[in-house]
């Protein structure tokens, strides 16, 4: 099309206008007022856009008639080769074979990746090395796997009855894993703060065995899918190649009688799958369960347990070794080594040990840990940075107090008048 010249330009506006004339003068005469010139020309437009459409259409009924024609055609000559169709045939079912083995492999090869590599969600703390820990550091992964076994009672103060107990529990375990024979199920119950979780540590340092660390409260909130992670905790626990000690802390937050119980649909799912998986002994993890209230368990947990430990609160004896062992660690040996900013007031620490451990009974090793870090927060809140004598015993008397409000509120009593706070 020339566009350019304007003979052309001017000669398709008359033919146009022509057209729209001839278009006017078939009009009745009635209607020939009520036509104008611009009206004129978008019918003519129109009538070409019509034009154009039909085309278009005819030429697309053209192509599936022809499309259908060939297809038809290779259909018919497909159908009448009988080799062609079995080439295709085993092709395709080949083709779903490979992509369901596929499909297969890529899940087997990530529930072995996540066994091995990856640390369960339940799974607060665990002394497992994984792959990624060994790669980021490989000096501290190379140590502690050339560290000799440490003693099971290492840092724990026990009664010496209990110290014989669970000194047995730990030689029994070590023997266990020298001779690959199957791990028996404890239970340790007592008062929170009594060291069962530092025992189960060096339980399985001991023993030469990893250790993991979870929390019954963590189940719960799980719901459905509470059962999914308790078998990938099971799961990983079974690749451990050093044997792996599960401590469960808080067991009786999902461990709870299913009979008597009102627990949810999912919980109870939960415990199912638990004891599915601990019902039989197994030499590849060892079960420890700790406890306040082991009373609440349900019976099948109590079936399955095979020793029953009971964790006191510490007497006179232990509680005077707990004062020097705790402010030796937190006050003395910061003082001594100058590293930081504490110092100690001239005083006989050796008797205010004693007197402390006469005022803190009823206290768990954990509550005097705390009145050891008490001292040393003191201290570094002094200007001086020196811890006198006066300073522990407020330490002291604030401890005492808030032990003694405790118990009243453990057994449901009021506080006396001594407690009250003043009003204002």
């Amino acid at each position: 099309m020339h566009y350019g010249r304007p003979w052309v330009t001017t000669l398709r506006i008359v033919v146009s206008g022509l057209h729209a004339f001839r278009v006017w003068r078939l009009q009745p005469p009635g209607a020939r007022n009520a036509w104008s010139p611009a009206q004129l020309l978008n019918e003519e437009n129109l009538r070409k856009q019509e034009e154009s459409v039909q085309k278009h259409h005819q030429t697309f009924l053209e192509s599936i008639r022809t499309a259908g024609t060939l297809f038809g055609e290779g259909f018919r000559a497909f159908v009448t080769d009988w080799d062609k169709v079995t080439a295709t045939v085993a092709g395709l079912t080949l083709l779903a074979v490979g992509v369901y083995s596929a499909k297969n492999a890529t899940l087997v090869a990530g529930r072995f990746i996540e066994a091995r590599l990856g640390k369960p969600s339940l799974v607060r703390e665990t002394s497992r090395i994984t792959v990624l820990e060994a790669l980021r550091h490989p000096i501290q992964v190379s140590r502690r796997l050339l560290s000799r076994p440490q003693d099971a009672l290492e840092g724990v103060v026990l009664s010496p009855s209990l110290e014989a107990r669970v000194r047995d529990i730990a030689i029994a375990t070590r023997n266990t894993k020298k001779n690959r024979g199957l791990y028996g199920n404890v239970l340790l119950y007592g008062p929170p703060g009594t060291g069962k979780t530092l025992f189960a540590k060096k339980l399985a340092l001991h023993s030469g065995m990893d250790y993991a660390i979870m929390t019954g409260g963590d189940v719960a909130p799980m719901g459905r899918e509470g059962v999914t992670a308790m078998h990938k905790l099971f799961d990983w626990a079974n690749t451990s190649r050093r044997g792996l000690l599960l401590f469960v802390d808080e067991a009786d937050a999902f461990l709870r009688k299913r009979a008597t119980e009102k627990i949810s649909e999912d919980l109870r799912a939960t415990l199912n799958a638990f004891l599915y998986r601990t019902g039989q002994h197994s030499n590849k993890f060892m079960l420890v369960l700790a406890s306040c209230h082991p009373e609440q368990f349900d019976w099948a947990i109590n079936a399955c347990i095979d020793v029953m430990v009971h964790f006191d609160l510490p007497q006179q004896e232990e509680r005077a070794h707990l004062v020097r062992m705790y402010p030796d660690k937190y006050v003395l040996k910061p003082a001594t080594e100058g590293k930081q900013r504490l110092k100690l007031a001239q005083f006989d620490f050796g008797r205010k040990c004693s007197e402390v451990a006469q005022l803190t009974e009823g206290m768990s090793g954990w509550k005097i840990a705390q009145l050891a870090v008490s001292w040393q927060a003191t201290a570094y809140a002094s200007e001086d940075g020196v811890l006198t004598e006066a300073m522990m015993d407020a330490c002291v008397q604030d401890f005492v107090q808030q032990h003694q409000q405790m118990m009243r509120w453990l057994k449901g009593e009021r506080p006396g008048p001594e407690d009250e706070q003043p009003s204002s």
